[in-house]
């Protein structure tokens, strides 16, 4: 969950960064890919 945050954050910061060039820019597919351990067991996409 922690990634997922981190990842996000340093997106809106470069999106931030880039509207000035493109307002029309998107982003998208952010999502957990594979986990491993805890109480729910091993994930992958």
């Amino acid at each position: 969950m922690e990634a997922l945050t981190g990842v996000s954050a340093a997106l809106l910061t470069i999106y931030d960064m880039c509207k000035a060039i493109d307002k029309r820019m998107v982003i998208g597919d952010i999502h957990l890919m594979e986990k491993s351990g805890g109480k729910s067991g091993d994930f992958s996409f």
